[in-house]
């Protein structure tokens, strides 16, 4: 059931369209492992040997959401949509053949967060982000102005802010970047020696290309939880 917190707290559960990776894969096993928690379990995973002593603290926001890229940021249901809808159109949306996009991944800092992000851009993976942004927009739940405020749209572009109001979140369309999240923003001070690290261990996983394959499904209950991981679908590749 769809709880509505007062003042200004969102209403939950709330919902996201992810790529994540094959469970139990390579790159699912070395994100989670990096943040401390797997999204598929919803279980909390030791850190690995050698990572700085605040390791902790810099993983905490990305934690919360599990290892992932956005392709439908997260929303509350609209009245009158409800979660197996929701499911059933996950299922429709990945058997709908399409060009499955494959990447070169690499580990960079993005507006001072270090992921894994494509080498190059890729037209297919735009496109299929863009097609999760209209797919999936019936089920979203109209901003409140409390939500909105916290995107802080006075630091948006104005290109933003019309996504933002469109779409309910601002980096979409042309605004998108491919971001699998491995820290919080850090200090520029620190982000040398972390980028460093973390491309040093990327390398070692041996991940030379990356399909964008799949779509997965996400909850979070309530303020104090972690999303989780409740349906994943392959995607179905046109030939």
């Amino acid at each position: 059931m769809t709880r509505l917190y007062s003042g200004t707290m969102a209403t939950y559960p709330r919902y996201a369209i992810y790529y994540a990776d094959a469970p139990d894969s390579t790159l699912d096993r070395f994100g989670a492992s990096l943040l401390g928690y797997d999204a598929y379990g919803g279980e909390e995973l030791p850190f690995p040997d050698g990572v700085p002593p605040d390791w902790r603290e810099l993983t905490q926001d990305p934690r919360k959401y599990g290892f992932h890229a956005t392709l439908k940021a997260p929303m509350t249901l609209a009245p009158g949509r409800t979660e197996a809808q929701l499911v059933a159109a996950c299922e429709l949306f990945a058997d709908a053949a399409r060009p499955v996009p494959l990447i070169r991944p690499v580990v960079g800092s993005i507006s001072g967060f270090i992921a894994v992000i494509p080498a190059e851009p890729s037209p297919e993976l735009e496109r299929l982000a863009a097609d999760c942004t209209r797919a999936f927009d019936f089920f979203r739940a109209p901003l409140t102005p409390e939500d909105r405020a916290r995107r802080n749209p006075a630091k948006l572009t104005a290109r933003q802010c019309g996504y933002l109001d469109r779409w309910g979140y601002p980096y979409v369309m042309e605004e998108f970047r491919f971001h699998m999240t491995l820290t919080g923003r850090l200090p520029a001070e620190r982000r040398g020696a972390v980028v460093a690290m973390l491309q040093s261990r990327f390398v070692a996983i041996e991940v030379a290309t990356l399909e964008i394959d799949r779509i997965a499904l996400f909850r979070q209950d309530d303020t104090a939880s972690r999303f989780g991981i409740i349906g994943h679908w392959p995607l179905r590749a046109s030939s």
